[in-house]
Formats: C-alpha cells, sequence, structure tokens
C-alpha cells in the first residue's frame, strides 16, 4: 500500500469514526482536535486492522509520540520496514 492510499485510510477513520472536519497532515491531533489516550488506543486498533497483523507492545509505546496524520503515516512505514513489508 503506498503512502498516499494509507493517507487517504487515515483521514477516513479520523473523519468517519472520530468525527473530525478536515484534518490536515499536520494538525496537532491532540490539541487541534481533542485526540486522547483512548483515542489512540482504539486508532492503534484500526492501525492493526490497515496492516493485518498485531502490533507488538513495543511498536505500541513507539505510538505514544504520535502528533499528525504525517507521523501516523511514518509510524507505519517504519514497522512494515522493520518487518520488511515495505
Amino acid at each position: 500500500m503506498t503512502r498516499n492510499e494509507l493517507k487517504d485510510k487515515i483521514i477516513t477513520i479520523l473523519t468517519e469514526d472520530f468525527e473530525f472536519d478536515q484534518p490536515g497532515l499536520e494538525d496537532n491531533l491532540r490539541d487541534d482536535h481533542g485526540f486522547d489516550s483512548i483515542d489512540a488506543i482504539e486508532l492503534l486498533g484500526k492501525i492493526e486492522i490497515i496492516l493485518g497483523f498485531s502490533l507488538t507492545r513495543e511498536e505500541k509505546e513507539k505510538a505514544m509520540v504520535i502528533r499528525t496524520i504525517n507521523d501516523i503515516l511514518d509510524y507505519i512505514e517504519a514497522i512494515n520496514k522493520a518487518r520488511n513489508l515495505a
């Protein structure tokens, strides 16, 4: 899956499931959209569905620094690269 396809899926999740209104790629999800830790856990579950596998505890811990959609995309690409899926 390309970065652009991933971006479209993530934006769809954020707009449909989290009711974001036109999220920008560099919006701070917490400050600009009220994204909280419970939302982050739910989003990680949806990322696992996109990836088609469960994330390890270490991979989930690395997600705690995510602030923007671009961070999410970088995070997914790093996981895929680490697992040689890219």
